[in-house]
């Protein structure tokens, strides 16, 4: 049986991570060369090797050493494979980043944070769906082999510690992402949407609008992770200008008549609604009205472009990245867009 190589020993791939695959073994090599466990020059083990040992595609494995070889890391010589070229480069950060999930617009927040960070960084990316007990276990790893820790905090029930437990983390790794939690104390780093002043401007901007229907609408499940602000903001704007107003809590039940206006926070409540008004016969931005939550480069195309409602979620990512980088600590709201399209 052949011998393993040596370098096996001290990187590892976590299945659970959301981080990718060819991004994780990357970055442990990058740590095996920054602890000094491979020296200069050293070969590393062949794609095929590191592909059968993580039981993970050849692509993957090629991926990750091309990465680190257009880092200037990791050179190759035809027939020979990758040895290791340059060992004084090293991360500077290594990140925890926590998302509740990964939305189409969350992507959009992890790739620009991840792509302004470039190669000063490793991140270690989970998913804690929503989950309190999940995302405590996620926080409960070894927080001294971070740098920082990146939280993105929206969470399925409306927990009284979830503050308690963000404020274990030492302030001078903390970024929270999106949402401020009022009772996180200390000095620490936020880029956040100021839920319920954004819906209500947003509004304001649309009110001419908004004048042609009867109703306004907002779907805003029971349960649910979205702020409580959203909801709060929306029904201000609606009795200072004296607009009709329903909360809807479930979008299957909802009875949509000529004159509705509704606006949407989730997508899968979207593609209920749409189908529903589709069903009626019903024409979107004349007979009914619809305004979405959070854009996306697709609801420039649906039904001719959705209105939407958004923060700058590139904006975000990049911000919180720069934190990083220049180690400052401050706490930024980030602008909100009212983006008028046919549906309206």
């Amino acid at each position: 049986m052949m011998k393993q190589h040596p370098i096996f020993k001290y990187l590892s791939i976590d299945d659970f991570s959301a981080t990718p695959k060819y991004y994780q073994l990357a970055n442990a090599i990058i740590k095996a060369i920054a602890d000094k466990k491979v020296q200069q020059d050293d070969v590393l083990p062949s794609i095929n090797e590191v592909s059968y040992v993580f039981e993970i595609s050849r692509d993957t494995a090629e991926k990750a050493y091309k990465y680190l070889k257009g880092l200037g890391i990791l050179g190759s010589v035809p027939g020979k494979g990758y040895y290791v070229q340059n060992v004084s480069h090293g991360q500077q950060y290594k990140i925890l980043l926590l998302f509740n999930k990964l939305s189409e617009h969350k992507k959009i927040i992890y790739d620009s944070f991840a792509s302004t960070l470039g190669e000063h960084a490793g991140i270690d990316f989970y998913i804690y769906n929503s989950d309190l007990a999940l995302f405590k276990k996620l926080l409960s790893q070894k927080l001294s082999d971070y740098t920082h820790v990146v939280i993105l905090p929206h969470f399925r029930e409306r927990w009284d510690n979830v503050d308690e437990i963000i404020n274990s983390v030492p302030k001078e790794k903390l970024i929270l992402l999106d949402k401020r939690l009022k009772g996180v104390t200390g000095e620490y780093g936020g880029v956040y949407e100021n839920f319920q002043e954004d819906i209500y401007a947003a509004l304001e901007q649309a009110k001419d609008k908004l004048q042609k229907y009867q109703t306004i609408k907002i779907i805003f499940p029971e349960n649910t992770y979205y702020p409580e602000e959203i909801r709060l903001g929306f029904s201000q704007f609606c009795q200072n200008y004296a607009f009709n107003f329903k909360i809807v809590s479930e979008v299957e039940d909802e009875l949509i008549s000529r004159g509705d206006v509704y606006i949407n926070l989730r997508e899968n409540d979207l593609v209920v609604l749409i189908e529903k008004v589709i069903d009626l016969n019903l024409s979107i931005g004349k007979d009914v009205g619809i305004i979405s939550y959070n854009e996306t480069p697709l609801k420039k195309l649906i039904l001719n472009g959705l209105t939407t409602i958004s923060t700058d979620f590139r904006l975000m990512g990049e911000l919180a990245a720069k934190m990083v980088l220049e180690g400052t600590k401050a706490q930024i709201e980030v602008p909100f867009y009212l983006t008028m399209r046919p549906s309206l």
